[in-house]
């Protein structure tokens, strides 16, 4: 798929990366290791996969409001997401994002598009972020 998509840039950053996109809403608190950066949710249609270096795409956030520490840890640890693209606010995730850039400068963009749009990602899609929430598909 090749085009740009206009995305609301809810935490602005520029980023690359490979698509890996659930179907499902995840918890980042109890639903990604921040060991390891796997899904650990069993209930999870991509439990088992690495989110780490992935431009990851879900449909929004479920849970704990600790889900930004987990991102935050993530960050710290080397094995954050290049991005993470929702269909609805994911106001846990960007809290998280916001800390790591604080603490130490890791960048995580996160960006919102319309549920609709969510569908035209595919794994394995090479993804650009750029500052203002505009995708680039290749």
């Amino acid at each position: 798929m090749g085009g740009f998509v206009r995305a609301r840039a809810v935490v602005p950053g520029e980023a690359m990366g490979t698509v890996l996109r659930s179907e499902d809403p995840i918890s980042l608190w109890g639903g990604v290791d921040p060991k390891t950066g796997r899904i650990i949710d069993p209930r999870n249609d991509r439990y088992g996969e690495s989110i780490t270096g992935r431009v990851f795409v879900f449909p929004g956030e479920k849970g704990s409001s600790t889900g930004s520490a987990v991102l935050l840890e993530l960050a710290r640890r080397g094995l954050a997401p290049a991005a993470l693209i929702t269909g609805a606010l994911a106001p846990v995730a960007a809290l998280g994002s916001i800390v790591a850039e604080a603490l130490y400068e890791v960048v995580v963009p996160v960006v919102q598009v319309t549920p609709e749009e969510l569908t035209g990602f595919e794994d394995g899609d090479r993804l650009s972020i750029g500052p203002e929430g505009v995708l680039g598909l290749s």
